[in-house]
């Protein structure tokens, strides 16, 4: 008995894989439904802004200079250190240039000449006045020769004295000692001692012994593109992040642009200047990079769509709106700002709307052509 069926079963065994086959294969070349990616209208704030690429530096910053050439002798400042107006900074040792040197001793000498031949002739003139044998004009016109020939002698040894040690002496102030002329912080010493300096005159800068400045009065200074300087306004706020400091946002107003454009890149950029309002509690050092977020028009809390979202056709703008699931009718809505990834809507949609997402280039009115990007 078992013999006479098992050839039936084996059939029906082969019948019931080969339909299984098919029913699989069938369902396997079906395609699937495509499945839009939607976003949602939603309430934020959107701000318009540009970016300006900069560094935070002292609004005022002052290069302590010499007043006379010589070898660095002391330095009593380090970098860091915070100083006063009129404090010491340096001793310089003065090498005395023997051309200079040679030119004031024949100076000193012809004063001594001269003062003495003048003296001489006044005492002369003094006995024959006694005698009642010279004018009083003769006499006072003399006496005034004497005098000036000694301040001659004065000035002549000063001047020897300065050349020599840097000092004269009746100044109150040694030339050879170079005092701070503002108070702040000392940014940087870029002198060692030994090293040679160089004064600073009219025809001179002179070297750098010190740079001071008041680390509580700092400005941002950056680059805006002439694309975007046209709505930038002195007095707009602005937002300013520290790259070395990136968890903290420091907040500014714009106080200067310049009027005149610089070449940089091949474009044509200005410069900005922003009053940086410090914290108490961050410390901001010269010459910090940063990028200064200028605030060209804002939005609070209004109604956005991810402009991504939007079908752009000629002057008119439109969102396919989804009702019901997965389907989707072309909706005209009216926009404002925005700020490149969000944009606000005025009018055309409410809170919550489900929208259909558009891909990159999507402006066209055919919707076949909207190239939503489908989940498989």
């Amino acid at each position: 008995m078992i013999r006479r069926l098992l050839p039936l079963f084996v059939a029906f065994a082969i019948l019931g894989i080969f339909a299984w086959t098919l029913v699989f294969l069938y369902k396997k070349s079906e395609a699937r439904p495509i499945v839009y990616e939607t976003t949602h209208a939603e309430r934020r704030d959107i701000i318009k802004k540009t970016v300006a690429p900069g560094a935070i530096v002292p609004r005022r910053e002052v290069a302590i200079k010499p007043r006379v050439s010589g070898v660095i002798e002391k330095l009593l400042v380090n970098a860091g250190d915070p100083i006063k107006d009129k404090a010491l900074i340096a001793e310089i040792r003065i090498i005395p240039n023997m051309v200079s040197v040679n030119q004031a001793e024949a100076s000193v000498r012809s004063a001594h000449i001269s003062l003495e031949t003048a003296q001489q002739e006044f005492e002369r003139l003094s006995k024959l006045r006694e005698q009642g044998l010279v004018n009083q004009g003769e006499f006072a016109q003399q006496q005034l020769a004497f005098k000036l020939r000694q301040e001659e002698l004065d000035a002549a040894e000063n001047n020897l004295l300065l050349v020599r040690v840097g000092a004269s002496k009746k100044a109150g102030k040694v030339s050879n000692l170079v005092y701070s002329t503002v108070s702040g912080m000392v940014l940087e010493v870029p002198v060692r001692v030994g090293g040679s300096v160089i004064e600073a005159n009219n025809f001179n800068e002179g070297t750098t012994i010190a740079s001071v400045a008041d680390m509580s009065d700092l400005i941002f200074q950056g680059r805006v593109d002439e694309s975007d300087v046209g709505g930038v306004k002195e007095g707009m706020p602005v937002s300013i992040a520290v790259g070395a400091l990136a968890d903290q946002r420091f907040d500014g107003t714009l106080e200067y642009i310049s009027p005149k454009g610089a070449e940089k890149e091949g474009t044509i950029q200005f410069e900005v200047r922003v009053a940086v309002k410090l914290k108490p509690d961050a410390t901001l050092r010269a010459n910090y990079s940063a990028n200064a977020d200028i605030i060209l028009d804002r939005r609070d809390q209004v109604l956005a769509v991810a402009e991504s979202a939007v079908i752009f056709d000629g002057e008119k703008t439109f969102v396919e709106v989804e009702n019901p699931p997965q389907h989707f009718e072309r909706r005209p809505v009216s926009l404002g700002l925005s700020d490149g990834l969000w944009v606000e809507v005025k009018s055309g949609l409410e809170e919550k709307t489900s929208i259909k997402k558009q891909d990159p280039g999507v402006g066209g009115p055919n919707p076949a052509a909207s190239g939503a990007r489908p989940k498989r």
